[in-house]
């Protein structure tokens, strides 16, 4: 069974295994104090600098749809196993995905491919950073994939449309977990189109969950506590996150995994979506929780 999470060293050591396949998941999105986010595509990073083999992972292009109003929507699944596949990724592969940030990037396609209905994928802890600050050595050369055959099922229950968030807002047995941070949730800031946050939903920052020196995440019994506070373990409730685009959302998703919980879905459109429409309400304000 593959690991949810591994090392720098336990890559190190597995880097030449037959069917490795290693993938940076890289975007770049600088979030200004106040105003909209401009997404950036990976690609230029990547091709300075990444993990000897991987192969990188296009999260706006290739893995996402073309036609949707917000960056990365998941395409439909026929897109995604054809990109997938082209890049060595499908029957016979284990993946370990990471990303040149805080892990993020990484979990959004870890949970993109179990959505997809692969399991063979893991996420490097700490992503480049911790490769690294672990003296592992990073390269240039953009190597060659070998192509495979994805033949995964989609999980509709691992994602949530805006119109299925709307529909279960008084839905006593749905969690829905904001995991941005404190002032964003409480609608001090215009990083969207309107300030607040989804009636209903608790706070729950992602960043809290990762050591702010290392970048890895905290150990599993301090974030299983923490989630068994926030009533997110009881499994006769759904739990459904959401951010500003369904990034970071799935970085709140993967930790719950790595707590027992891997049934979460996650909202794609997230805040992007939800506070374009001036239709859906949003309020201010501290979380209940």
């Amino acid at each position: 069974m593959t690991p949810l999470s591994v090392s720098p060293r336990w890559l190190h050591d597995h880097l030449h295994d037959e069917n490795l396949v290693v993938v940076d998941a890289t975007n770049h999105l600088p979030v200004p104090t106040d105003g909209p986010y401009v997404p950036e595509s990976g690609a230029h990073t990547y091709r300075a600098e990444h993990i000897p083999g991987a192969l990188f992972a296009d999260l706006l292009g290739d893995f996402a749809d073309p036609a949707a109003a917000e960056p990365w929507t998941a395409p439909d699944h026929e897109r995604f196993a054809a990109a997938a596949g082209a890049l060595g990724i499908g029957d016979g592969a284990t993946v370990v995905v990471y990303d040149q940030h805080d892990g993020f990037w990484a979990t959004r396609f870890w949970w993109h491919l179990r959505y997809e209905g692969f399991d063979q994928v893991t996420v490097l802890d700490g992503g480049l950073p911790a490769w690294k600050a672990a003296g592992f050595e990073v390269t240039d050369v953009v190597p060659e994939p070998t192509p495979r055959t994805f033949t995964g099922t989609r999980r509709p229950g691992l994602i949530r449309s805006t119109d299925e968030v709307a529909a279960n807002l008084d839905d006593e047995g749905t969690v829905l977990v904001n995991v941005l941070d404190e002032a964003t949730y409480r609608g001090e800031v215009d990083t969207y189109a309107r300030r607040g946050h989804i009636p209903g939903s608790i706070n729950l920052p992602v960043f809290t969950l990762r050591d702010p020196t290392t970048g890895a995440l905290r150990p599993v019994e301090e974030l299983r506590a923490e989630f068994e506070n926030a009533g997110l373990l009881d499994t006769d409730k759904r739990v459904v996150t959401y951010c500003g685009g369904g990034i970071a959302a799935t970085g709140v998703a993967h930790a719950l995994a790595l707590a027992g919980r891997d049934d979460v879905a996650i909202y794609d459109g997230s805040m992007t979506a939800w506070a374009g429409n001036p239709e859906l309400p949003l309020v201010t304000g501290e979380s209940p929780r």
